[in-house]
């Protein structure tokens, strides 16, 4: 009779101690989540910063200026429900006005131009790894959280099931190729 209530003991013990790893592993992945989506918005928010830079900066012609000015504008002001979509039409706009090579030799050829291109470059290019990152961690936590036994003990508590951020990153082939 002892012996069976240590082994049911021993069970209940090694049951908690799974569940409590478990639980400790999804509240690190929503951590991991957070930080990534921290690390994401900034490097989108810089992406907008250094795009208005450049087009308040008389390097490129008006036409350029006015199209990137308004489309990083709506990138900075979207809230987060349009979020995605200022973002992508942000790249689209990138891509339109840096699309071929002889653009971003004007710019680099104007005073100052060089540094301005060589941070938007930077910039553009960060955007797609910190999107990565934040997807594959949302990726893993959804992942866990599809588990019966994180479903059946309500392990993930009351956070909110994770969003991969979905927008068009491609960066402008003139830029990219460029450092």
């Amino acid at each position: 009779m002892t012996a069976t209530l240590i082994w049911i003991l021993v069970a209940l013990v090694a049951v908690g101690l799974y569940l409590s790893w478990t639980a400790g592993r999804l509240d690190r992945l929503h951590a991991r989540i957070d930080a990534a989506r921290a690390a994401l918005d900034a490097q989108l928010l810089r992406r907008a910063s250094v795009t208005q830079e450049l087009a308040t900066s008389g390097l490129l012609d008006p036409a350029a200026s006015i199209v990137l000015y308004e489309a990083a504008h709506a990138a900075r002001q979207a809230d987060e429900e349009h979020r995605e979509v200022a973002e992508s039409e942000l790249s689209q706009a990138l891509r339109a006005v840096f699309g071929e090579p002889v653009q971003v030799e004007a710019v680099r050829e104007a005073p100052g131009g060089e540094s301005a291109a060589g941070e938007l470059a930077a910039a553009v290019r960060r955007v797609p790894m910190a999107r990565r990152f934040h997807n594959d961690a949302v990726r893993a936590a959804r992942a866990l959280r599809r588990h019966r036994t994180v479903r059946w003990f309500r392990l993930a508590g009351h956070a909110p099931f994770p969003l991969a951020f979905e927008m068009d990153d491609e960066p402008p082939p003139a830029l990219a190729d460029r450092p």
